[in-house]
């Protein structure tokens, strides 16, 4: 048979040399037909062994009906029902090329978005160990935010994934994009809502939020990943590019390395559109909705009577309170940052916030008025009382029940 090499060798002689197919016959020592059939062949010479017959060809008739009857059925009992007892590896291979024959295709659906349409949200937890002080490691939550016409990749780690800190991170995020997609994607997350009943349900809190921004949020089906892709691939971006070989002293500094991270990667060539994300995120943002003038309520707010030890608990931990405001009603303000403390208007404690748990926070200046107030209380309850106290004559209380006269 007549290789590669020889029919091109003899295609490359006669058409742009101009031998005669005569003299390439005897130089090459081929027949001229073959000469001939090479010049003819416009695709080179490949071996194609001959088709042989297979031991499932007996019994394909069989697998066609019962695919026609049930696609969905595993080649094993395919297997049982024909009694097949040869090589299951042969008639899996058949099974394999005949279902698609009895299953209609399901082609994926390629996505596009408008500009501002939307952005995909999701939690990662980065598998690395961030000191948070006090002796404590941990793997807090990052936001992840995508949004869909740009691709813009936006995230920022929190303390805890709970309702207040989630909904913190996103107006952290949304602050910095200087504008509010008009729809969110979320999978169930607790701190968005869930499916009830076959329905869609948000939190009051995710309610509220949504509506200080006038946006939608969308929660997607359970178990359908690729509901929101865009923000899943971006996970496994930050975990392969981002993360190697990086060292963490802080959640602060995770943030701030994320930080310079995020501007190198918003300005490369994005595989699907061909194109920077930093160069459609001005169309992006200027379909967006606006960020209200005044800000949604996020972050922690609680209300309660501070108690004799002057300490409120934010999350799993307790920061002191100036005892001036023992007994009274104090207003919690907290964020990722800051834990501040009001009592009638009037600021009672400021605290960095602490993202390691079961720890007391204690300003030195509330431990010391403190000291003060208890040794004031004390000198006040050992100090005694001069009281003047009128003595009854009792002859009063004889007079009173009558018994003077009988004594007289």
């Amino acid at each position: 048979m007549l290789n590669v090499e020889d029919w091109a060798e003899i295609r490359r002689l006669h058409w742009a040399e101009g031998v005669p197919i005569k003299v390439i016959a005897r130089r090459l020592r081929i027949s001229k037909n073959t000469v001939r059939k090479a010049l003819a062949a416009a695709q080179p010479p490949s071996y194609r062994r001959a088709a042989k017959g297979s031991i499932v060809d007996a019994v394909e008739p069989q697998i066609r009906l019962l695919l026609a009857q049930t696609p969905s059925m595993p080649a094993t009992v395919i297997a049982e029902r024909i009694g097949w007892d040869r090589s299951l590896t042969v008639l899996k291979d058949r099974v394999r090329e005949l279902r698609p024959l009895f299953v209609p295709p399901d082609p994926a659906q390629r996505t596009e978005y408008l500009p501002g349409e939307l952005a995909q949200c999701d939690l990662w937890f980065p598998p690395a160990d961030v000191p948070l002080g006090f002796g404590q490691q941990g793997r807090p939550p990052v936001l992840v935010m995508v949004c869909g016409y740009s691709r813009w990749l936006s995230a920022t780690m929190i303390p805890t994934r709970q309702a207040p800190d989630l909904l913190d991170g996103h107006w952290q995020l949304l602050s910095k994009l200087r504008a509010a997609p008009r729809a969110l994607v979320w999978d169930n997350e607790a701190a968005v809502g869930q499916w009830r009943a076959g329905r869609p349900q948000l939190t009051e809190t995710m309610n509220a939020f949504r509506g200080s921004l006038g946006i939608r949020v969308i929660q997607c089906r359970p178990a359908d990943p690729e509901a929101k892709g865009l923000v899943e691939r971006a996970n496994g971006y930050l975990e392969t590019s981002f993360l190697p070989g990086r060292r963490f002293t802080s959640p602060q500094d995770f943030n701030a390395q994320l930080e310079q991270w995020l501007i190198l990667a918003n300005n490369r060539i994005h595989r699907t559109l061909q194109a920077r994300p930093a160069d459609r995120i001005d169309a992006d943002r200027q379909a967006m909705v606006g960020l209200p003038p005044v800000e949604p309520v996020v972050g922690w707010r609680l209300t309660t009577r501070l108690p004799r030890d002057h300490y409120v608990r934010v999350d799993a931990n307790d920061y002191s309170v100036h005892p001036s405001a023992v007994g009274r009603r104090v207003e919690i303000r907290a964020d990722t940052d800051q834990v501040e403390v009001v009592c009638d208007g009037r600021p009672v404690a400021a605290h960095s916030r602490c993202w390691a748990a079961h720890q007391s926070i204690t300003d030195p200046m509330h431990r010391d008025a403190a000291t003060l107030l208890r040794a004031a209380h004390r000198l006040a309850v050992k100090t005694p009382v001069r009281t003047e106290v009128e003595a009854r004559d009792l002859a009063d209380y004889d007079r009173m029940f009558g018994l003077d006269s009988e004594v007289a």
